[in-house]
């Protein structure tokens, strides 16, 4: 079951990921600079390609600085690892029209250049490579194209190009997805499909830093499920897991996109409105504990019902942070356990709780 306010990606993973294909394809500049400077060493003094090769080094060695030592060394993403490829399929072309062109010992490469694109690209820029990588090829074979017999003999040779994608995209695919599984676990609860309390407090440090910066309140909301054990005893274990995605439920259908709901643990839930005050995040939390005393929900044909407990804290008035805000909240909510459950208690130097709309004076 999927629901609404789950997990938001921080953004760090997939810059850490290209940040990763950045420093693997500076390395692959040098190794290729390396390779063809060994190349030249071995050839005979005076050679033709000599002026040639040394011209694609240089040229590749300003480009390498640039990318990773210049202006664009901190620039990672899909669209740098992109040019990286084209500039190492340009260099790696072009020595092989130099060397021998497809009897070139650096012709192999390109199969390099190809696995590399599947599994930073995706299919598309993939496929894309590899149509460069055959028109490529036929370039360099062009002259050999003459005859019959060798236009088949190397249009043969054209097929790995086209297998190679293939078979990396579809690694890649795979790659990706099972990449995506593992973040999504990592940063949400499998229970209910909310944030869980490590990227609740990613998420919420960002929305902390904007609050102090430009002077903004938010507020924090601890949930609790009233009868959770007395559930758990009389209709067993899963009916107190149904009960906690009900839960999560009525508290996705009365947030906005922008705030950030997790589980706690156990029953208990948090919830933080950002740039909303305590004041008017209550009128939302209220809707919460009302929707959920008034929808009853089902386990094997059973029509169960459960209430919350809430309570309520603001910043800055209840704390100068998420931690000290949300531990206030905790208190507030266990006031609200205390005075009767199903309602919501706002922290402060005098405790009130709303049952329902009637907000009384905790004695």
């Amino acid at each position: 079951m999927e629901l609404p306010h789950t997990a938001i990606e921080p953004g760090n993973s997939a810059l850490l990921r290209y940040k990763g294909y950045d420093r693997i394809m500076g390395n692959i500049s040098w190794l290729l600079i390396a390779l063809v400077a060994l190349d030249m060493k071995l050839m005979p003094p005076g050679h033709a390609s000599l002026f040639f090769l040394a011209a694609l080094c240089v040229l590749l060695f300003i480009y390498n600085l640039n990318a990773r030592y210049g202006v664009f060394s901190q620039r990672y993403g899909q669209f740098k690892t992109f040019v990286d490829l084209m500039v190492f399929l340009a260099f790696i072309v072009s020595v092989c029209w130099y060397t021998g062109r497809i009897t070139s010992p650096f012709m192999s490469l390109i199969y390099l250049i190809l696995m590399a694109a599947s599994l930073t690209q995706g299919r598309r820029i993939t496929y894309l490579m590899a149509i460069l990588a055959i028109a490529s090829y036929v370039l360099l074979a062009s002259e050999e194209f003459r005859e019959v017999y060798a236009f088949l003999s190397h249009i043969l040779e054209l097929f790995p190009f086209m297998l190679i994608a293939h078979l990396g995209a579809m690694l890649a695919g795979e790659a990706e997805s099972a990449r995506n599984e593992v973040e999504r676990l990592s940063l949400t609860d499998e229970v209910t499909g909310l944030n869980n309390m490590r990227n609740f407090f990613l998420l919420s440090d960002v929305q902390e830093k904007l609050a102090k910066r430009h002077q903004r309140p938010f507020a924090i909301c601890m949930i609790d499920a009233d009868g959770l054990k007395e559930i758990n005893d009389r209709y067993g274990h899963f009916a107190g897991t149904e009960l906690i995605r009900q839960v999560a439920r009525t508290i996705t259908a009365h947030i906005r996109s922008s705030d950030i709901c997790a589980r706690y643990g156990g029953d208990e839930f948090v919830i933080m409105f950002n740039e909303n005050g305590k004041q008017d995040a209550a009128a939302a939390v209220e809707r919460i504990v009302a929707g959920m005393a008034a929808a009853p929900f089902h386990f094997e044909n059973i029509s169960l019902s459960a209430t919350l407990s809430a309570g309520l804290a603001g910043y800055p008035e209840d704390g100068d942070d998420v931690r000290t805000v949300m531990a206030n909240a905790d208190e507030a909510m266990y006031v609200s356990k205390r005075s009767g459950k199903s309602r919501l208690t706002l922290f402060g130097g005098t405790m009130y709780h709303n049952s329902f709309g009637k907000r009384d004076k905790e004695p």
